[in-house]
């Protein structure tokens, strides 16, 4: 089955950088898109990237957009998460997610603090 394991969160300082990792396996990772949601404390999950099958394209929520990258290395089966210049405001359980085959899979998910 599928299965997603986030990691590399952790408590940062406003301005400081983390980045994720979500290893993936159970389907062909290089067939399928990948994205990046997020949760914050008593708000409805957000879509923060998209990531094409091939790399090739890319998309952002506008909160992220020239702060944060995703990326991924299909001989790794894993996708990232690059976040610069954080604020307080990207505090949030990050989680990567695929829908395989109409069935849309979540990880566990990595808390990300910002806060001085």
């Amino acid at each position: 089955q599928v299965q997603l394991v986030e990691s590399g969160g952790g408590l940062v300082q406003p301005g400081g950088s983390l980045r994720l990792s979500c290893v993936a396996s159970g389907f062909t990772f290089s067939n399928y898109g990948m994205y990046w949601y997020r949760q914050a404390p008593g708000k409805e999950r957000e879509l923060v990237a998209f990531i094409t099958n091939s790399g090739s394209s890319t998309n952002y929520a506008d909160s992220v957009k020239d702060r944060f990258t995703i990326s991924r290395d299909n001989a790794k089966n894993t996708v990232y998460l690059q976040m610069t210049s954080l604020k307080p405001e990207d505090t949030a359980v990050y989680y990567c997610t695929v829908r395989v085959r109409l069935v849309r899979s979540w990880g566990q998910g990595t808390q990300v603090t910002v806060s001085s």
